[in-house]
């Protein structure tokens, strides 16, 4: 085969697979010039590589959310790579964009059947990229008639947020979004603290109340009462609604959409690598 040619199929194998110009080269030599033969073979590769790489920890990478007003869906989605470098490439990007289209489009239900779903996009982006990616975790985000979305995204997609607000607010959605982003509560009021979780604090609490010199001599009622409110408080700070308004701190939130004649119906906060821990060594 003429050298010129030659060149156009190893520029033209990059271009599909993202992959070095000296990869593409040695592959379709083994392949005997034919292309599709070659890209299987880099895929297979690159297949083999992400399972070399399988121990590695992946804790950088991007969030990203969409949804479609019409079918009252939305998502959001944690995609995870090894390094800053990869997470701000092009390609690691427009994976994150692929892998949301598809989840919003296809709604799987549950973290195996949307990796499966994007299981040959992630081989291909690892091709190219050369590192472990992982699809971390989605939600799929629903509302009613009337409702409305909204989503906002901080730090080039280091955190992201989707809400759902009982009705729409172009003026104060995306403030509202804001504030769950850099204020990262947890729930929305008091009464949607799991019990589980309520449950944790008390402990706590109570071993503070029985340690507490000062309350050693109060009746078990009133120290029961302490040990609840101490609950509150801490819980409270994590509480959408009791939290002091990002735009406008003279309010709590929930002052604030009270005034407005709005509430927040649901909301997920994705914040890139929260939870994971790195080895020493990496």
């Amino acid at each position: 085969m003429a050298e010129k040619n030659q060149i156009e199929l190893i520029k033209a194998l990059r271009e599909r697979t993202g992959a070095g110009m000296m990869d593409c080269k040695h592959a379709l030599e083994e392949k005997d010039w034919d292309i599709e033969a070659a890209l299987d073979l880099l895929r297979e590769k690159g297949i083999a590589k992400q399972a070399k790489r399988a121990g590695r920890t992946a804790a950088e990478g991007l969030t990203s959310a969409k949804f479609c007003d019409k079918c009252g869906t939305g998502v959001i989605v944690e995609v995870n790579c090894e390094t800053d470098f990869v997470s701000a490439s092009d390609k690691f990007q427009n994976l994150s964009k692929v892998v949301t289209d598809k989840l919003l489009e296809n709604k799987p239900a549950s973290l195996e059947e949307a990796r499966a779903l994007t299981e040959q996009d992630f081989n291909d982006c690892a091709l190219a990229c050369g590192e472990k990616l992982e699809l971390r975790r989605f939600e799929i985000v629903r509302k009613e008639e009337g409702q409305s979305f909204v989503t906002y995204s901080h730090m080039n997609g280091k955190i992201t947020v989707l809400a759902v607000l009982n009705k729409e607010s172009e003026e104060f959605s995306k403030p509202l979004a804001m504030h769950i982003a850099a204020n990262a509560p947890l729930y929305i009021n008091l009464a949607d603290v799991p019990a589980a979780d309520r449950a944790r604090e008390k402990a706590i609490a109570e071993v503070e109340v029985r340690d507490d010199p000062k309350l050693a001599n109060k009746p078990d009622a009133v120290k029961a009462q302490i040990v609840e409110r101490k609950v509150d408080k801490v819980l409270s700070q994590s509480c959408l609604a009791l939290q002091q308004y990002l735009i406008d701190p003279t309010k709590t939130v929930g002052q604030f959409l009270s005034e407005k004649g709005l509430s927040v119906v649901r909301f997920v906060r994705y914040q890139v690598g929260e939870g994971i821990v790195k080895s020493s060594e990496e």
